[in-house]
């Protein structure tokens, strides 16, 4: 099964939608492999947004998120990259569709609430980022019957 990273980010975090987001996805029957709270400095999101380094708006987007802690998570399941991007919506939330996340929560381009990674390439490189060995967890839950068919579930 693949794996993907999502950052529920200060704007997420500070107007209490953690509880909210984290629902969604497993009610999706997107199983979470790792999960921790933790506070982001300039050295990692100037690796993690080392696109945008030399844009106008990365100062404000630096002091955006490390505003406060963020909830980093490891979400895994059959072509987890790109059922994560479609429940995510959007990056400016004002155009993001009614029922994502984006789309529900966000008014901004910038405080939208959540990061996805956008390829499984990406997603590996950003899972090695945030997290460390031992961090991510292997384990397949008791109702995987119930999420996936028996051919699915070894994707």
């Amino acid at each position: 099964m693949e794996q993907t990273l999502v950052i529920i980010k200060p704007s997420g975090l500070e107007r209490a939608l953690t509880g909210q987001i984290i629902s969604r996805f497993q009610s999706k029957g997107l199983i979470i492999s790792g999960l921790k709270m933790m506070q982001l400095d300039e050295k990692i999101l100037r690796e993690h947004y080392a696109h945008l380094v030399d844009k106008p708006f990365f100062p404000s987007l630096l002091a955006s998120m490390m505003a406060s802690p963020v909830i980093v998570m490891a979400l895994k399941g059959v072509d987890a990259v790109a059922v994560v991007r479609a429940m995510t919506g959007a990056t400016n939330g004002r155009k993001a569709a009614p029922g994502t996340i984006r789309g529900d929560f966000s008014m901004s381009g910038q405080e939208n609430i959540i990061h996805a990674s956008d390829s499984p390439e990406n997603a590996q490189i950003e899972l090695n980022r945030f997290f460390r060995a031992g961090e991510i967890f292997d384990y397949k839950p008791a109702n995987i019957g119930f999420v996936y068919s028996p051919d699915e579930r070894n994707q």
